[in-house]
């Protein structure tokens, strides 16, 4: 085996490992925008999140779905990726939108009771116009 075929065989392996979990991805709304997320639901995968990853597409992002509607509190530890998260309402309302910066040990926490929370690339909201009172139009398939 060559040592640049090995090479391309590692590198896709590390791409696909940093990309994240396609087994479930879901297709959501965003004030307009399609947006492919991976769903965090159950408090493993919840507590993992983006850790550990150094790509996110910017077609990509993490639903965080919660058991209860509550003021969750997220924060940066062993992420490398600088995201931007949208606290959302059982509705569907987003209630809130911060942006978190790489490593940080800062909490962010969620002012008011939501039941979602949507990371994606920090700016991806902005640059879309998306903020506070546009709305998600979460899946069947998880909404609760």
């Amino acid at each position: 085996m060559s040592f640049r075929f090995a090479l391309s065989g590692i590198l896709l392996g590390v791409f696909i490992a940093c990309a994240g979990d396609d087994s479930n991805v879901l297709s959501v709304n965003v004030a307009g925008y399609h947006l492919d997320v991976e769903v965090a639901q159950g408090a493993a995968k919840r507590a993992k999140g983006l850790m550990h990853r150094h790509f996110l597409p910017d077609d990509r992002g993490m639903l965080f779905v919660f058991d209860r509607e509550e003021k969750p509190s997220f924060w940066m530890k062993n992420t490398a990726l600088p995201l931007s998260i949208a606290f959302i309402a059982a509705d569907g309302t987003i209630r809130q939108i911060e942006d978190m910066e790489p490593y940080s040990l800062a909490m962010v926490q969620s002012k008011r009771t939501v039941l979602y929370a949507l990371e994606v690339n920090q700016g991806w909201f902005a640059k879309r116009g998306i903020s506070e009172g546009d709305t998600v139009e979460i899946p069947a398939e998880i909404k609760r």
